[in-house]
């Protein structure tokens, strides 16, 4: 299974809710508080091609974007195999 990486904010309930969604599937991942270590933010700027707004989730080197983009590749039955891939 690919590393799963979670730019997140404690207030947040769409990180709380991308969070609930990959615990449910037993997948294992990393997450960073952008509001406990705000330098973080920069970086997940970066490396989200700009996006500034929490969660931001990365899989492997893909960048997933948001909670509403993660439970959409849910729906649509392709989030296993990006995690598998």
């Amino acid at each position: 299974m690919k590393k799963v990486e979670i730019y997140s904010s404690p207030l947040c309930g769409f990180c709380h809710a991308a969070k609930r969604l990959l615990n449910s599937k037993g997948v294992k991942f990393s997450e960073t508080d952008v509001l406990a270590l705000p330098a973080k933010k920069t970086e997940m700027i970066q490396r989200a091609n700009g996006g500034r707004t929490v969660p931001q989730i990365f899989i492997g080197e893909i960048h997933i974007g948001g909670f509403d983009d993660l439970n959409a590749l849910e729906r649509a039955g392709k989030l296993d195999d990006i995690l598998a891939a």
